[in-house]
């Protein structure tokens, strides 16, 4: 059953945005790319001399999302590019969205229907990387932004941007689809447009189940099972267990962090994949019982966040020939170096029970000035530690607060360079 017709943004936000699209509004975007939001106030007064107040309000606005909008897609595409607030929260960084835009055209994807299209960041990849794009969404400003976004980039004979709720998009002639449902409570203006499958973007509170997303997760799996090829967006914390048998789940860091977890029809059934970005690095499952527990040795390895998210540390175990610390820890310890691009290894050199007044009498005797301080089982915070230690000198080392055999324990070592 097709959403209601509710729109998440009024027709006058629509204009208002418009006219940022003219010269006049892409002049004062341009003189506002570079200004400080704490003279925010003196900057708007000026301009209102010269502009309306409502168009220089709207350019203000728009400055403010581009500078945020730098961290997900780089400082030549976010001063092009247009933005919502939703837009910018919830769009794909370029790196995550380019890596799976490739690996759609490695699949010899060439059409592509993307419902939830949001401001166009997946959209943009997936023309860049060659592929055609349908990108859908149902909220007016969504979309003209979208549009824009295709404009500006010079993308626009490769992406057509529609209105409409996705529920009633036929998508039967497109080689793959991509659906990137929102996953966050709706505000009070947006719930009723967020409630059903139109694909609005919600606003708020995360949502940890997927039945909850907007559109819901079944919808999307049922939708992804039409197609030759699909890939559905969802959250990393997903259980294992809401997986379809049918479906690859791949699990995507970048710098370390988790980004994101895709389900892939049409591709490996079945498979576990980790993927580290910027490198690309791919870990997949090989269905290896849990690693035994053994005593702390001369490594430690932490695994990459998706590594942990996919459940593939026991396949990092296998790589390092290592052992976990705790059955419920995903830290794993060898007594020999096996450099690995799917964990971060430290080197061992202190193995102790937790203790305050043990830890910062080594600290002062080491003349520890830096520390990395990490934790893993452990229900002391980094930052109240940092404090109580008082940490002076000119040495650095790497505390990690854990639990070993199910004691509490801190491990004092060094980070091993790769």
């Amino acid at each position: 059953m097709p959403a209601p017709n509710t729109d998440t943004s009024a027709p006058n936000a629509v204009d208002g945005f418009t006219a940022l699209l003219t010269d006049e509004g892409r002049r004062l975007l341009e003189e506002l790319r570079d200004h400080d939001p704490a003279r925010e106030l003196a900057v708007a007064t000026r301009l209102r001399r010269e502009h309306p107040a409502e168009l220089v309000s709207a350019a203000l606005g728009q400055a403010r999302l581009r500078q945020r909008a730098v961290a997900k897609f780089g400082t030549e595409d976010a001063y092009r590019m247009y933005f919502t607030p939703n837009g910018v929260e919830q769009a794909t960084r370029t790196s995550v969205a380019t890596y799976r835009a490739r690996r759609f055209a490695d699949l010899g994807v060439r059409r592509l229907a993307d419902l939830c299209c949001g401001v166009g960041g997946d959209a943009i990849a997936l023309a860049r990387a060659g592929v055609s794009v349908l990108a859908v969404d149902r909220d007016p400003l969504t979309c003209a932004v979208a549009r824009a976004n295709a404009a500006a980039l010079g993308l626009s004979d490769l992406i057509e941007v529609r209105c409409a709720d996705v529920a009633e998009v036929d998508v039967s002639g497109y080689d793959a689809v991509f659906v990137d449902p929102a996953r966050r409570g709706a505000s009070r203006g947006a719930a009723r447009s967020a409630s059903g499958r139109g694909g609005g973007r919600a606003t708020g509170g995360r949502i940890f189940d997927p039945e909850a997303y907007s559109p819901p997760l079944s919808w999307a799996v049922e939708t992804a099972r039409t197609a030759p090829h699909a890939a559905l967006k969802i959250a990393p914390g997903v259980p294992h267990e809401a997986v379809p048998e049918e479906a690859e789940a791949e699990w995507i860091s970048d710098g370390g962090d988790v980004k994101e977890a895709v389900l892939w029809f049409g591709t490996d059934p079945g498979a576990r994949r980790a993927t580290l970005l910027p490198a690309g690095t791919t870990l997949t499952g090989t269905g290896l019982p849990d690693p035994a527990v053994r005593p702390v040795g001369r490594y430690l390895y932490e695994p990459d966040g998706a590594v942990i998210r996919a459940h593939l540390v026991a396949d990092v175990a296998a790589e390092v020939s290592g052992g976990l610390i705790d059955e419920t820890i995903a830290y794993i310890t060898s007594d020999e170096l096996r450099p690995t691009p799917h964990a971060s290894a430290y080197e061992i050199t202190d193995v102790l029970p937790f203790n305050l007044k043990k830890l910062k009498a080594l600290v002062r005797e080491r003349g520890i000035g830096v520390a990395v301080i990490k934790k893993r089982g452990s229900a002391v915070e980094p930052e109240e530690l940092r404090k109580k230690l008082k940490l002076e000198g000119v040495n650095s080392c790497v505390i990690i607060l854990t639990r070993v055999a199910g004691a509490p324990t801190m491990l004092l070592g060094q980070a091993v360079r790769a």
